[in-house]
């Protein structure tokens, strides 16, 4: 599992490592059943400490997306099609409310987020 720390980002540690386990997921690199690092492991090759990698794994479980057996390891939970969806949507709700809070931060009006959403959309076509 490859996961990629940012020491500069403004992200904390734990929240970049639910992002990318979230991602590995989503993209279906991680399967219901796969089998996760050991949290000392995933610390150790992140160079993290352990607290850093438990609440990370703490935060998916509550989120539904790991389980976690005592002295068997934690596992990607299983996902029908349409819940994984649903999580994505989540996500993308998510982040979109981040954005929308920071155009009103920075005097956007509505307008103004529509014509710029409108322009990056249909820049990928």
């Amino acid at each position: 599992m490859d996961i990629i720390l940012s020491n500069t980002s403004k992200e904390p540690l734990f929240s970049q490592i639910k992002t990318q386990i979230k991602s590995h997921i989503f993209s279906g690199a991680l399967m219901e059943g796969d089998a996760l690092p050991s949290m000392r492991a995933l610390a150790k090759e992140l160079q993290v400490s352990v607290i850093t990698t438990k609440r990370a794994y703490e935060d998916l479980e509550q989120e539904g997306y790991l389980v976690s057996a005592i002295g068997r390891g934690t596992f990607v939970a299983g996902q029908q099609p349409h819940v994984l969806k649903e999580w994505q949507i989540r996500e993308f709700e998510n982040q979109l409310e981040a954005v929308i809070a920071k155009g009103k931060q920075i005097g956007l009006t509505k307008a103004d987020m529509i014509e710029r959403l409108t322009f990056f959309y249909e820049g990928d076509e």
